[in-house]
């Protein structure tokens, strides 16, 4: 009765101060005191989690492959700041993947539809007729994340 009790009072707590319940499960966990865990919420945060992850190799793609595709295209408008941006985003990916390899899956998974909506992105950023980006990606998901690889 002890243990439902308290799981009703971190469940509250959840609802009421998020960051005070992180640390109050984080302190649960470290203690070992499983029965005493809002499971419910924290199988949902830890599931988020992993969205959380993917939504991030997903954008961070996306960024990259329009990136590569404005310089590709409009090789006269090239500038600095693209090459920062290239640069910034395969950093973020390469970390995302140091710290979780199976991502790099889930990367190769999803590259074609992020290459389709990058392909759009870099057509409204432009003002280029989406026509002149190929309907299949030019680049590789290796040359893609290859931090000396520019398109020419």
């Amino acid at each position: 009765m002890e243990s439902r009790r308290m799981n009703n009072v971190n469940s509250t707590l959840y609802e009421q101060d998020y960051y005070l319940w992180l640390n109050k499960t984080s302190s649960l966990l470290r203690d070992g005191k499983l029965s005493e865990l809002d499971i419910p919420n924290l199988i949902e945060e830890i599931e988020d989690m992993g969205r959380s992850e993917r939504k991030a190799v997903r954008s961070n793609l996306i960024v990259v492959l329009m990136h590569l595709l404005k310089y590709k295209y409009q090789p006269e408008k090239r500038s600095n700041s693209w090459l920062l941006t290239i640069f910034e985003y395969r950093r973020r990916l390469r970390d995302d993947f140091a710290d979780s390899p199976s991502l790099k899956r889930y990367f190769n998974e999803v590259f074609e539809q992020c290459y389709q909506d990058a392909r759009i992105s870099a057509a409204l950023e432009t003002g280029l007729p989406s026509e002149v980006f190929p309907e299949q990606s030019p680049f590789t998901p290796e040359e893609t994340l290859n931090a000396d690889y520019l398109p020419e």
